[in-house]
């Protein structure tokens, strides 16, 4: 396999607080991982590091993720510009003509559930509606992988839920690679086929956990399977919760 990030024994303060103490891990192409751990413990820090945006103090880092479609937690939508308008915008950058961008988004809206509201603009969406438009442009990127911070935290239980289940779909369409940081243990089991497990700061890598469920079981939130999965991955978090603590 071909190694998308390889991050080795890399720490990372700011001043006096440690946020990042030896964390190492490595994810291939092609891979969905979700990046779960507590609150303020340092994982956008090591987002942006791996999107080459942030520079460690220590270790070494390798990554293919420069270009990739990037979600911040705040979903940046121009509010002059139509849905159609700001999904095309790394079209747009890319030099690419508007009737043949125009056509690309259009072809893409349906998978999106925003084909009648091609015309609409950011307010009045509602805030799921938002998140698939700023998806929807990370898509057209282009890129081969996708990175997600916290993607759904400001949403209601029931949209994220639905989203969760439409987002885990549109990937086994799509075929790219997922890289996304999460402090919510049920969207990190709903979306990953792995999960990084990181302590309170200075986080450290706790666990590297397969997560086995089909379709039906990642939908199914109260399934056995699905609750066995999340039973692993809190003992890690409360595991490293008290050994961060020590």
């Amino acid at each position: 396999m071909t190694p998308l990030v390889d991050v080795v024994r890399i720490a990372k303060s700011f001043g006096d607080l440690r946020v990042l103490d030896e964390v190492s891990f490595r994810i291939d192409e092609g891979e969905t991982v979700g990046i779960l751990g507590p609150s303020g413990c340092g994982k956008t820090t090591l987002l942006r590091i791996v999107l080459a945006l942030e520079s460690a103090d220590a270790g070494t880092v390798s990554t293919g993720l420069e270009r990739s479609g990037y979600l911040p937690q705040e979903v940046l939508l121009f509010p002059w510009k139509t849905v159609a308008e700001n999904a095309a915008l790394p079209l747009e950058i890319g030099g690419v003509r508007r009737d043949v961008r125009r056509a690309r988004v259009r072809e893409e809206l349906p998978r999106f559930g925003l084909e009648e509201f091609a015309d609409a603009y950011p307010h009045e969406l509602s805030g799921g509606m938002r998140q698939r438009v700023a998806l929807l442009r990370a898509v057209l990127t282009g890129s081969p992988a996708l990175v997600l911070d916290e993607p759904f935290g400001a949403l209601d239980t029931l949209t994220r839920h639905r989203l969760q289940n439409w987002l885990s779909r549109l990937l086994e369409e799509l075929g790219r690679s997922l890289v996304f940081v999460t402090h919510d243990l049920d969207e990190a089991v709903a979306l990953s086929r792995r999960i990084l497990v990181l302590s309170q700061r200075p986080a450290r890598v706790v666990g590297d956990v397969p997560i086995v469920l089909d379709a039906h079981e990642r939908a199914d939130r109260l399934g056995r399977a699905t609750l066995a999965a999340r039973d692993r991955v809190l003992a890690l978090l409360e595991g490293g919760d008290r050994r961060a603590g020590e």
